[in-house]
C-alpha cells in the first residue's frame, strides 16, 4: 500500500488518540521561516602578467620562446587570466604586425631621456599578447646584440612594463618575470612604485631559465637610466664582482624564484653550477623551487605535423621508416634502413657536449651509424662537424643553419637523439624527442636526469639511455650500448613506444605554477 493510500486510511481527526511523548514539548514550537544562505561569490580568476624579451609564435632565439609560447595557453586552461608582455620587435612577422591594435602611448622616463612607448595587443591562441614599442630600440636586425646598449634596451622594457599596468587597465596579481632581461622588474617595482597600494600588492616571480647568462652591465652607467639609490651597489643587492647583475638583482628582490627543472634548482646551489651564484642560492633556498617544463604537443605532434610527408603515431609508426629514409636523402646520407640514425640539435657550445663528441667521434663511427648535426654556433664547432661531414662522407651531415622545418624532420627521422650536455637546466629537445620516437642519449643533468629515465633492460623500464659523468667515453659507452638494443626490433619497438608516450604537456607543469601563484596571493 503506497503512503498515499494508507494516509488515506487513517481514521478522521476526532477519532484519533493524541499520545504525548515524555520529553515532548506541550506545545509544537513555532516553525522559523527557512533562512537561504548566500550564494558564495565567485572569485574573480588570478591574474598573472608573464614577461619576457621572446615567445612563440612571433620571435624565436631559444627554450626560453617556447615556454613563453605554450605556459600561458595551459595555464588559462586552468581558470587563471594569464596575458603576456613582450617587446615589438621588427623581426616580428610581418602579418602579426598587421594583427596588432594600439591601446595606448606615453613617455618613459630614462634619467635624463624621455622616450617614447607604445602598446600594442593582440589575441593568439586565447592568449591577450602586450607588445611594447620603440623602433629606436626594437628596430634592429637582431634580438640580443650585447654590450652596454642593451642592459638600457631592458631596462626601458621593465619600466615600461610598470608604466603600462595602469594604461592597459591590468593589475595583475602576480608579475612573473624570466631570465636577465626581466631581472629589474622586481627591482623597480619595489624600489619606485610602493608609494601606490596597486603596485604594493603585486607579488613576484622570477624564473631562471640559465644561469649563466646574468646581464651583467656597469652599474654607474645603467643607472643614470633607472634612478636606483647608491645603496643598490652592494653585494647584498645588485653589485656582482664590480658589476651590475640584472640576473641577481630578480633573484634578491622577487618573492618566489623558480627553474625550469627539479634537478637544476639543486645544481645551482653548487659551485659548479652555481655560476659564482651558489652562495646567493643557497641563501634563498627557502623560495627557490624547481618546474620541470612542458613541451607544446600541438607544433610537436607526429600525427599532425606540416613540415612532414607522412605522419605517424606510437601504435602506427609506418610513416617513420619513410621520414628516416627521406631524411637521409635530404641530408646525403646512405639510404640504408638497418643503420642507427643519431640525431643533433643544438646552439653548437661547449655547453652541449660537443667537445666529448668531438674527443671520440671516431669511435663512435666504428659502429654502423650515421649522425646528422643541426644548429649554428661557436666557429671551432661549426668547422668540426663540417670536418667529420667530409671525413665520413654518406654517414655525417652537418647543417649550419637553424631550420625549424628540418629540426621538425630530423626529430621525426632518427632513431636516436644525442644530447651529453656539461649542464642543461631543462632542455626541451630531448622530450620532443621521444615524442617522435627518437630514443634519447643524454647526460644525468638538470632538466635532463628529470625527464630521461634511464632503460634497465632486466625489467624493462626506460625511455631513454643516460650516464653520469662527464666524460668522453662514458658517452660512447652509452652510444654503444643504445645501439645494440637498436637491432633488438621487440625490445627497441617496446621502448619506442613507451617513450611515445611519455607525458611531457604542460598540464602538470601548469597546475604546480598555479599552485605556486595561490600559494604566493595568501602569504
Amino acid at each position: 500500500m503506497s503512503t498515499a493510500e494508507k494516509a488515506m486510511k487513517r481514521p478522521p481527526s476526532s477519532e484519533r488518540k493524541t499520545v504525548l511523548r515524555k520529553d515532548a514539548p506541550a506545545e509544537a514550537p513555532e516553525k522559523k521561516p527557512a533562512v537561504r544562505k548566500p550564494r558564495a561569490k565567485k572569485q574573480p580568476p588570478l591574474k598573472v602578467l608573464l614577461c619576457a624579451s621572446e615567445a612563440m609564435p612571433f620571435i624565436k632565439t631559444g627554450g626560453l620562446a617556447d615556454v613563453v609560447g605554450a605556459l600561458p595557453v595551459a595555464l588559462n586552461q586552468e581558470g587563471l587570466d594569464v596575458r603576456v608582455i613582450l617587446p615589438k620587435y621588427r623581426l616580428i612577422p610581418y602579418s602579426y604586425i598587421c594583427s596588432m591594435e594600439h591601446v595606448t602611448d606615453f613617455t618613459v622616463l630614462m634619467g635624463g631621456d624621455r622616450l617614447y612607448c607604445g602598446i600594442d595587443t593582440m589575441v593568439e591562441n586565447g592568449v591577450r599578447y602586450y607588445f611594447v614599442d620603440n623602433l629606436a630600440l626594437f628596430g634592429g636586425d637582431q634580438v640580443y646584440t650585447g654590450g652596454q646598449e642593451e642592459g638600457y634596451k631592458f631596462a626601458f622594457f621593465c619600466r615600461a612594463i610598470l608604466e603600462a599596468l595602469p594604461r592597459i587597465d591590468f593589475f595583475p596579481n602576480v608579475l612573473h618575470g624570466n631570465d636577465w632581461q626581466c631581472g629589474l622588474l622586481s627591482v623597480l617595482l619595489r624600489a619606485q612604485y610602493g608609494i601606490d597600494e596597486r603596485y604594493r600588492a603585486i607579488r613576484t616571480v622570477y624564473t631562471i631559465h640559465n644561469l649563466k647568462f646574468q646581464g651583467l652591465f656597469d652599474f654607474d652607467r645603467l643607472n643614470a637610466s633607472l634612478g636606483l639609490n647608491r645603496g643598490y651597489n652592494s653585494v647584498d643587492n645588485l653589485e656582482f664582482y664590480g658589476l651590475l647583475s640584472c640576473m641577481k638583482g630578480g633573484i634578491v628582490f622577487s618573492d618566489r624564484v623558480t627553474t625550469v627543472s627539479p634537478t637544476y634548482a639543486e645544481e645551482i646551489k653548487s659551485a659548479y653550477y652555481g655560476e659564482r651564484l651558489d652562495g646567493l642560492m643557497r641563501k634563498r633556498q627557502n623560495v627557490l623551487s624547481g618546474i620541470l617544463n612542458g613541451i607544446d604537443t600541438d607544433a610537436y605532434d607526429p600525427e599532425n605535423d606540416r613540415f612532414l610527408r607522412v605522419t605517424f603515431s606510437a601504435d602506427n609508426r609506418r610513416g617513420k621508416a619513410v621520414l628516416k629514409a627521406d631524411l637521409q636523402q635530404e641530408c646525403g646520407l646512405e639510404q640504408r634502413p638497418e643503420a642507427a640514425l643519431i640525431g643533433f640539435i643544438a646552439r653548437l657550445t661547449a655547453q652541449k657536449g660537443l667537445d666529448l663528441i668531438e674527443r671520440v667521434l671516431d669511435d663512435i663511427m666504428r659502429q654502423d651509424v650515421q649522425i646528422v648535426f643541426l644548429g649554428k654556433g661557436d666557429r671551432h664547432y661549426e668547422d668540426f662537424i663540417r670536418t667529420a661531414q667530409w671525413k665520413y662522407p654518406g654517414r655525417v651531415a652537418a647543417r649550419v643553419e637553424m631550420n625549424e622545418a628540418l629540426a621538425h624532420r630530423v626529430y621525426a627521422g632518427t632513431d636516436l637523439f644525442l644530447m651529453p650536455s656539461q649542464f642543461e637546466p631543462c632542455g626541451l629537445s630531448q622530450m620532443i624527442a621521444m615524442r617522435y620516437g627518437s630514443i634519447p642519449i643524454v647526460r644525468e643533468t638538470g632538466g635532463l636526469k628529470d625527464s630521461v629515465q634511464p632503460f634497465n633492460v632486466y625489467t624493462d623500464e626506460g625511455n631513454g639511455f643516460s650516464f653520469s659523468n662527464y666524460n668522453a667515453h662514458d658517452m660512447l659507452y652509452t652510444i654503444e650500448r643504445a645501439v645494440a638494443y637498436f637491432h633488438d626490433e621487440p625490445l627497441w619497438d617496446r621502448l619506442v613506444k613507451r617513450a611515445m608516450n611519455t607525458d611531457f604537456s604542460w598540464h602538470k607543469s601548469a597546475l604546480v605554477y598555479k599552485q605556486l601563484y595561490e600559494e604566493l596571493m595568501k602569504q
